[in-house]
């Protein structure tokens, strides 16, 4: 992982995956996993997003004034999306890594064909109390096997109606606490080494680098456009990634 092409790369992809998170508030962890997976596999890649995607939606969980009211509607949605992030890294350590950046690969594609369709899916309040722990067991779950947060979890604040500063908000906790059950979980199942998380840290500088710049360069560009050439974007990686993983 020290080899100076290595390091380029890890550099480069935060850079480019902050300048996305600072344009459309959103697309860190996506871009950096997917990138990385595509590069220097699965595992080193959940490794290194874990200090760059804390850092950054840390504010993003904290800011707003919302956080009372979020955290008393989907409190148990956020409980089942953390402590079942352990059993997906049981399934990293026990199956054959390649279907896990498949199925990472069909996560990816799925987001993208959804967000890009932008389907009007609505779940009444009466259903939250059954379907936020059903949903976010699965995406804790899934997060563990593949370091993906968004799929379910994303699609299910979306349904549940959140205004946009409170879903914005309520996006920076769910990706900031799997980022810490994901973090400790690799790290029980010793796939968070020493030099990993040194370079997860000093990834953090070119994350915020992008974010800034991306932020500068935001009210130049139509945000519509871009998150089209965005999840366009991940839509052929996350084919790639399959395609790669499986040896077609």
């Amino acid at each position: 992982m020290t080899d100076i092409s290595v390091l380029a790369l890890v550099a480069c992809t935060f850079l480019l995956a902050g300048s996305v998170k600072g344009i459309i508030g959103l697309g860190l962890p996506t871009v950096s996993l997917a990138v990385l997976t595509a590069t220097i596999g699965l595992q080193p890649a959940m490794a290194l997003l874990l200090v760059p995607s804390f850092v950054t939606n840390l504010w993003q969980a904290v800011i707003g004034g919302n956080g009372k009211a979020i955290i008393s509607r989907i409190w148990l949605f956020l409980l089942a999306a953390t402590v079942t992030v352990w059993l997906g890294t049981q399934v990293l350590v026990g199956v054959d890594v390649s279907y896990l950046s498949a199925l990472l690969g069909a996560l990816l594609v799925v987001y993208s064909l959804l967000s890009l369709s932008k389907p009007s899916i609505a779940i009444p309040s009466g259903w939250e109390g059954w379907a936020g722990p059903v949903l976010g067991t699965a995406n804790g779950v899934l997060t563990g096997m593949t370091g993906s947060f968004v799929v379910p979890g994303v699609l299910y604040l979306q349904a549940i109606g959140l205004p946009r500063d409170m879903l914005i908000q309520a996006m920076g906790m769910l990706f900031t606490v799997s980022t810490v059950a994901l973090g400790l979980a690799l790290g029980g199942q010793q796939l968070l080494t020493a030099e990993l998380g040194m370079i997860s840290v000093a990834a953090v500088i070119p994350a915020i680098i992008g974010m800034v710049f991306g932020q500068k360069i935001r009210q130049r560009l139509s945000e519509a456009k871009f998150r089209l050439v965005f999840f366009i974007a991940i839509l052929i990686l996350g084919v790639y990634i399959i395609v790669r993983s499986l040896g077609f």
